[in-house]
């Protein structure tokens, strides 16, 4: 019996035989891939660190400085944050912004209302009522202040009018440091229940139909579906709308400008933080002092923000 013999093949002139060829090239072309997806993600990355990131951490060092109108920035450490703290300016402020995000959420309930008429599917004109209370939202702030500016008119404005038309007196509504608050704080109510009607009737959509049969089987009422069935199933869009509605209220400025403006007595009954952050900085150019304000308020928001989310766990339903 014959034994056959073959020639081993000879090596690579490196005395040690490559891997196959195929897994080198996927390697290489993982690799190629890898770095496709960091250049596609760079110039996000690059507009992030320019716009968020540096004004973050420039905020924070102006906040430790002294600074005039042409002065250069004094290093102080932290004597503006004490300041801060003695500030009861700036504690009013604060305690007005609180004020304007507790009326803001009153805004919830009655975007959850009107989404559920404009849900339902016997309604005529349907998109047509979906643009009027959208409209708000693309309307300018400048316009929205003026308008509302002479619907509060203490002497010819229609509300005034209008309550006379009952016997009450005329009210100075945007004067009076008993009503300017709540004045301002209306209108942005009515300013955004458009937005938070779009959220909230996107999910109303999604909710299953057959949980409605379901619930209307067992003699459940439209209101007593919509309360019991839609609402728990729409949480996280009602928990969304919450943590924006708080956010923005926080960040009220526009409207104090607008329809207020630096000379009315009442001034300080309604400004914001972000309002006297406008003051501090460009009227009486303390910009030190107004990063100070500025640091407060991302902090303030943070904790806010945090204190919703860790409540959500008792009201919103996940496997909605």
């Amino acid at each position: 019996m014959s034994q056959q013999l073959t020639r081993p093949r000879p090596l690579p002139a490196g005395g040690t035989r490559k891997g196959p060829p195929t897994r080198r090239r996927r390697g290489q072309a993982g690799r190629r891939e890898a770095l496709a997806g960091y250049l596609f993600i760079l110039p996000l990355f690059l507009g992030v660190s320019l716009f968020a990131f540096y004004p973050l951490v420039r905020n924070f060092y102006l906040s430790m400085t002294e600074t005039g109108v042409f002065a250069g920035e004094t290093f102080v450490g932290a004597d503006q944050y004490q300041r801060l703290v003695s500030d009861g300016e700036f504690w009013r402020a604060l305690l007005n912004t609180f004020g304007y995000a507790a009326i803001a959420m009153l805004g919830i309930p009655i975007s959850l209302v009107v989404a559920g008429l404009l849900n339902r599917s016997g309604l005529r004109f349907k998109s047509a009522y979906r643009v009027i209370f959208f409209l708000p939202v693309v309307t300018m702030p400048v316009a929205i202040g003026m308008i509302w500016q002479l619907l509060y008119n203490g002497n010819h404005g229609i509300i005034n009018q209008l309550l006379g038309l009952v016997g009450i007196s005329p009210v100075q509504w945007l004067s009076d440091s008993r009503f300017s608050l709540v004045a301002i704080g209306l209108v942005g109510v009515w300013a955004g229940i458009g937005h938070h009607v779009v959220l909230l009737l996107a999910a109303l959509q999604n909710v299953p139909n057959e949980l409605l049969e379901a619930a209307k089987l067992d003699g459940a009422g439209p209101v007593r579906r919509f309360r019991s069935v839609s609402v728990p199933m729409i949480s996280p869009a009602v928990f969304l709308v919450s943590v924006l509605t708080v956010i923005h209220s926080m960040q009220t400025f526009d409207l104090v400008l607008i329809m207020m403006g630096p000379s009315n007595p009442a001034i300080q009954s309604a400004q914001t933080i972000v309002y006297y952050f406008y003051d501090q900085a460009l009227i009486y150019h303390d910009r030190g002092y107004a990063a100070a304000i500025v640091t407060a308020l991302l902090l303030v928001n943070l904790i806010l923000t945090a204190m919703q989310f860790s409540l959500q766990k008792r009201w919103v339903h996940d496997d909605a």
